[in-house]
């Protein structure tokens, strides 16, 4: 009787560990950066409206939905980047006014 080896794959650790012994950790980015990526975002969502609207008023648009959709979209988005600027400039003024 022949035994044949067992075919097995290795098993590797997905989750994270609290001893350390994680392999590969993911890329950690800096606030600033998540900063840049959003404001960059946002940015974009402000170009592709203007871009439609351009395409809109030279009648190169046959789906007026698509128009409403991009510029409810970037308007959406900077609302949201308005509001959590306040939040943080209002964070900010607060603490500044803490005695130590």
């Amino acid at each position: 009787m022949e035994v044949q080896a067992l075919q097995m794959t290795p098993v590797t650790m997905r989750a994270p560990s609290h001893l350390g012994e994680t392999i590969e950790k993911p890329e950690e980015k800096s606030f600033g950066t998540y900063l840049k990526d959003a404001l960059s975002e946002v940015n974009q969502l402000q170009l592709a409206s203007d871009e439609q609207n351009a395409l809109l008023a030279a009648g190169e648009v046959s789906d007026i939905s698509q128009v409403i959709v991009a510029g409810q979209k970037a308007e959406i988005a900077l609302q949201l980047t308005l509001q959590l600027r306040n939040r943080a400039m209002s964070a900010y003024q607060e603490i500044m006014r803490m005695q130590v």
